[in-house]
């Protein structure tokens, strides 16, 4: 193969914005050859490549190599099957499913080494977080004491929420902030400090939205190692704060307003209050400003390029769509944390969790008429 040839199931905001940076040249060795929606007036931006407008159609006689789901989140799970028992490459939307049970089901279908198979983790190539891992990894910062992780600049209108009958509902979306916005940060947390051994979390459903999933959660992570965490996310708070420090023994860092400040200990600070014989003294500091260059990376579009690499050159994946299990039962855990009003050991009980879900399906506004006001701004605005 010199070229990917690529179908996208989903042709709503995401999915176009992927099709149209394949449609204008910015993902090498990649070309658009079906799309597959419901709607039909969503497919005539595209009209060089094939139209669909159901999956089995698309999987049956569509000529690609590969897929990119982009479709509600619960179908993330059953489109995936179906792509990757049709023997196709496969690139799939944040979340990978709704919840643990079911990754555990879309990862199960996942039977070929030779079919690649990633997840739309695009955060992964900023330079920032890529940079606070290498440190963390290398162990330049020493054992990481304490995480503060503010995200709360997902601000979001009522009109977000009214914009598709699917959003802000547990039949339709299974979650809020935790299952749209905040996988990529629940990612990124991860997949740089690992995964913690208990979580007590605050979820407030329709805090500032009216709508009946989350818009605004704290947490509290405990780690095996002894490192605690706060996590805390809205879709409610303007303006908004995304600002992650990190507490460790050989000094802090601070990422926020595009800046990566490492506030960095001469002297490790349990070394220094074992061995220092001052009674308020405290270790001396060399204050640095780490240089980021590049922005803040490729994004989505890195993560398409490096999906195109991996099935033509063989190159590993930035984002592997296994890994995508971690950050859903975070925010499972999350949830779960709320509605049993306990601690969460992790990891949790994926049964228990799909019941809690189905009992809120039940009750779910997604059952009732909702008004729908279709419009077509700038999601890029929204990137974070």
């Amino acid at each position: 193969m010199e070229c990917v040839n690529l179908g996208i199931i989903g042709i709503g905001t995401m999915g176009s914005v992927h099709a149209q940076s394949i449609m204008e040249g910015k993902i090498a060795r990649c070309k658009l050859t079906a799309v597959c929606d419901p709607k039909p007036e969503r497919l005539k931006r595209f009209s060089s490549a094939d139209a669909f407008h159901s999956v089995e159609d698309l999987l049956r006689s569509s000529e690609t190599d590969a897929i990119l789901i982009a479709t509600p989140h619960y179908s993330h799970t059953t489109i995936g099957i179906q792509v990757l028992e049709s023997g196709r490459h496969l690139l799939v939307e944040k979340p990978i499913s709704v919840h643990k049970a079911d990754a555990e089901r879309l990862i199960a279908a996942h039977r070929r080494s030779d079919r690649v198979f990633a997840g739309m983790f695009n955060q992964r190539t900023d330079p920032f977080f890529l940079k606070l891992r290498q440190l963390v990894k290398s162990g330049e910062l020493g054992a990481i004491r304490r995480v503060g992780w503010t995200i709360t600049n997902w601000f979001r209108t009522g009109a977000y929420y009214q914009s598709s009958d699917w959003r802000a509902t547990w039949a339709g979306e299974g979650g809020g902030v935790l299952l749209n916005q905040c996988p990529h940060n629940l990612d990124l947390f991860q997949w740089i400090f690992g995964m913690p051994a208990r979580v007590r979390a605050s979820c407030h459903f329709g805090r500032y939205h009216d709508i009946e999933v989350e818009d605004d959660v704290t947490a509290y992570l405990e780690y095996p190692d002894g490192m605690t965490a706060v996590f805390t996310a809205s879709t409610g708070e303007a303006p908004g704060t995304n600002r992650l420090e990190v507490a460790a023994e050989r000094g802090k860092v601070i990422i926020e307003n595009d800046q990566f400040l490492f506030s960095r200990n001469e002297v490790p600070m349990t070394e220094f209050s074992r061995t220092d014989p001052g009674r308020f003294s405290s270790p001396p500091v060399w204050e640095i400003m780490i240089p980021i260059e590049g922005g803040h990376g490729p994004q989505h579009n890195g993560i398409l390029a490096n999906f195109v690499s991996a099935i033509l050159d063989g190159t590993p994946l930035i984002a592997p769509a296994q890994e995508g299990i971690y950050s859903l039962e975070l925010a499972n855990a999350f949830l779960l944390s709320t509605l049993e009003n306990r601690s969460i050991e992790l990891p949790i009980d994926a049964k228990l969790f799909e019941e809690h879900l189905k009992k809120l399906i039940g009750s779910s506004a997604r059952k009732k008429p909702k008004i729908v006001k279709e419009v077509s701004d700038d999601i890029s605005r929204s990137f974070r």
